[in-house]
């Protein structure tokens, strides 16, 4: 059948039912044209021709769009095994990259700076030991989340609860491009489809899915970030959390999770030792340096000038003699081997 033809029979089931009925009349009839052509349906819940001319429009607008239907070979295994895996996903980037080992990273809309800090740094650890790190583009971790991995050089997925055509929140719309380039925008909704409050609690689900564990590095009690968390548990995923100084309304979640079972975490290394037995064996991250590497390293002027104590991006300068420039970028290869991390206020400390 022509792809069109089975896409628009897609849609037009779809916009007929809810998820839940379109998956039972699947499994009666078999496919979707079937189900259009041997079930009694009720008239679609709003006109389809404009769904339809909006979702070809967006395919023909670029060259890395597509739509993963449930049954596609590339269907990630992980999502498949998931409660109510998505019947459709629309995707924008590269398609290639889906299977790959991956880790969710959600928390707070209204993070607060630490926690900003702290998703970008897990984000870039993870990328460098070569796992995706998936999020939902919102304000606050998620974007932390996915600007760390994008630094890293690594790759990152975002799930949004709209159509791909239009990013939301619109502050992120540059960031949705660095995405796109590197890595892969998904939703389950075509293109034109308004970022509805309903969305997001079904967009988590999706995210919790596509990853091998979860981590929530700040929350409140009544945050979206715990639904995900929860989501990831039901389906038989690790969650990890970050935990913050009780009276914080922002760490209550985090705090909750862990009293709960979630794995306490303050590094990437840490998720990376409780996963590494679920990635593929041809994705495994490099292996570890051998003593005459770490040696090397230990002799390294940063590190020597920068001791066991934290210290500012000026004293660093003042002791090395190093040009701005260089000493930014060799402060960053040691964050990304895990030698160094960056604390408030511009400073450093040895790990």
């Amino acid at each position: 059948m022509d792809p069109r033809r089975e896409l628009q029979a897609w849609l037009t089931l779809l916009g007929t039912v809810g998820r839940g009925t379109a998956r039972k009349l699947l499994l009666r009839h078999g496919s979707p044209e079937a189900v259009l052509a041997e079930a009694a349906l009720p008239a679609p819940k709003a006109p389809l021709e404009p769904i339809l001319a909006q979702t070809w429009a967006w395919l023909d607008g670029g060259p890395q769009r597509s739509v993963l239907r449930l049954g596609d070979p590339d269907y990630p295994a992980g999502l498949l095994a998931a409660p109510d895996a998505p019947l459709l996903l629309f995707l924008e980037g590269d398609r290639t990259q889906l299977g790959r080992p991956a880790v969710a990273i959600v928390g707070s809309r209204n993070a607060t700076p630490q926690g900003v800090e702290l998703a970008e740094r897990f984000a870039a650890e993870l990328a460098a030991l070569d796992w995706v790190v998936v999020s939902g583009l919102a304000l606050g971790i998620d974007g932390a989340a996915h600007r760390g991995a994008l630094r890293a050089g690594g790759s990152t997925w975002a799930v949004l609860g709209n159509g791909l055509d239009a990013p939301y929140p619109t502050r992120h719309r540059g960031l949705a491009d660095d995405i796109r380039r590197s890595g892969l925008l998904l939703s389950e909704h075509a293109p034109g489809t308004p970022p509805l409050p309903a969305h997001f609690p079904a967009r988590n689900r999706v995210i919790a899915g596509l990853s091998h564990g979860c981590l929530v590095v700040e929350a409140a009690l009544q945050s979206g970030s715990l639904i995900t968390a929860r989501l990831a548990l039901e389906a038989g995923r690790e969650v990890f959390a970050v935990p913050g100084p009780i009276r914080s309304p922002q760490s209550q979640g985090c705090n909750a999770l862990i009293q709960q079972g979630a794995q306490l975490v303050q590094s990437a290394a840490e998720i990376d030792a409780i996963l590494a037995p679920q990635r593929p064996r041809s994705a495994a991250p490099t292996p570890a340096a051998s003593p005459a590497r770490e040696a090397a390293l230990e002799d390294d002027p940063l590190l020597v000038a920068l001791g066991w104590e934290p210290s500012s991006f000026d004293a660093l300068q003042t002791r090395l003699g190093w040009r701005t420039d260089a000493l930014s970028a060799r402060l960053l290869e040691l964050e990304l081997l895990g030698l160094v991390r960056t604390l408030p206020g511009a400073r450093f400390e040895r790990t």
